[in-house]
């Protein structure tokens, strides 16, 4: 009888088991909430934002744009809800989270070929065609199980969530809605501070009080991708200037200038009552985030419905452990996928486990495994971390930098962008 197994019903999780139940195959998907819960879970539904509500750039001369194509080419069950559950965001992919899962959740478990079990799952399971998609928190006696395959198997960093703060706490007469260079339809609302307001705010910020780790997360390094605002603006006066509080391409409409220093809220829901920070993921305590984040123009009143939180984010060395097919190397019956394979992202992470379930069902099926071509993003993204020659193994989120360049040079960067994606494309067209 033709069965699977699925570990985790994250992004990865879902989209191998419906790569699999696709294939006629019978899944069995293991699913620890609402039994038992990190501390970054709020919800017990499947595929749970735990971070920012954005899934990257759409068009498709962008890496996440790109990649989100290629993606649609499977049935993306992720993309399916998300471009239900779409929010305005300029010319990037957000959604209302809670939709967002609950439209996946509802698709999984009204799937004929999908048992959802809800508990913790210890042991990789013998002699069965397995997909470990327990996320960047799988924690306990599986952690420990996983750590033992590879001596160093096992690496950890840590990730940061933003704050969210109502839309009707925000103070418009300060504020205002704006895209930078006028893209998209002003779907961002943005707190302009002049040079003393963004002096002060950095001295309180660098100053500010930070939660303390827990015993068993130490010690930590912080991955550049997630580093908590805090962190960043110790590197010097200007860091977050340059970062998430960049002005470029923004007009203050109250001065007709550009600001020195600008905060960005991003739509969090459907209905536009809850934004979040953008590039605000923090360790900061609670009422530091509060006196803190009160300092930006415009947030003097803001009501904080969530707090930044940071947590344990776990990887294993996937060019020592991982085939190209996603299965380990000393036992074909066993896929990783999403983040716990070391790419980075949402988007990432489901593409990650499509090619996890469709792998596993080629296992099962007796049919050749799909290797994707390394000029496509999602070939390219999984050639780097099965890469054996990659020394310093850390997560990879997409990128143009990973594909293989053009044959002919194009100097203009869009066009350049534009042709990789095409070549792309055209692969799939033709399979």
């Amino acid at each position: 009888m033709n069965n699977a197994v699925v570990l985790g019903a994250g992004l990865a999780g879902c989209e191998a088991a419906i790569q699999l139940a696709n294939k006629g195959i019978k899944v069995t998907l293991y699913e620890m909430k609402p039994t038992c819960k990190t501390p970054a879970h709020k919800s017990d539904n499947f595929a749970e934002l735990v971070c920012s509500n954005s899934l990257k750039a759409s068009r498709v001369d962008s890496a996440a744009g790109l990649l989100k194509e290629e993606m649609r080419k499977f049935g993306s069950v992720c993309l399916r809800a998300a471009d239900r559950s779409s929010v305005e965001a300029g010319g990037a992919l957000a959604v209302d989270r809670n939709i967002f899962s609950s439209l996946i959740t509802e698709e999984i478990k009204n799937n004929p070929n999908i048992t959802v079990v809800n508990e913790v799952v210890e042991i990789i399971p013998e002699g069965k065609v397995c997909v470990v998609a327990t996320g960047p928190l799988t924690d306990g006696k599986l952690a420990e199980e996983i750590s033992n395959l590879y001596k160093g198997g096992s690496l950890s960093f840590f990730d940061a969530a933003a704050p969210i703060v109502t839309a009707e706490s925000v103070d418009m007469s300060i504020a205002f809605f704006a895209s930078r260079y006028g893209k998209g339809s002003n779907d961002y609302i943005n707190c302009p501070m002049n040079k003393d307001e963004y002096d002060a705010f950095h001295n309180a910020l660098i100053n500010a009080e930070s939660a303390p780790l827990k015993d068993f997360d130490k010690p930590f390094s912080v991955y550049e991708g997630c580093m908590p605002v805090e962190v960043l603006a110790k590197r010097g006066e200007d860091s977050i200037r340059f970062g998430p509080l960049k002005p470029v391409g923004l007009r203050d409409p109250r001065t007709g200038h550009r600001p020195w220093a600008v905060v960005q809220l991003r739509k969090e829901n459907k209905e536009g009552s809850l934004y979040n920070l953008v590039g605000f993921q923090t360790n900061l305590k609670f009422p530091e985030q509060k006196r803190v984040f009160s300092m930006i123009p415009g947030l003097g009143n803001a009501e904080f419905v969530r707090f930044g939180v940071m947590h344990r984010n776990s990887f294993i060395n996937s060019p020592k452990l991982l085939n190209r097919n996603l299965s380990l190397k000393d036992n074909a019956k066993v896929f990783f996928a999403g983040q716990i394979t070391g790419v980075e992202g949402y988007m990432e992470s489901a593409a990650c486990g499509i090619v996890a379930g469709i792998n596993a069902a080629a296992e099962i099926l007796g049919e050749e495994p799909l290797v994707l071509p390394e000029f496509t993003m999602m070939g390219a993204l999984l050639n780097y971390v099965c890469d054996e020659s990659v020394t310093n193994f850390q997560p990879m989120g997409a990128n143009f930098g990973i594909l293989p360049p053009l044959d002919n040079k194009i100097r203009d960067k869009r066009e350049r962008y534009m042709a990789l994606a095409n070549r792309s494309l055209d692969w799939f067209e033709n399979i």
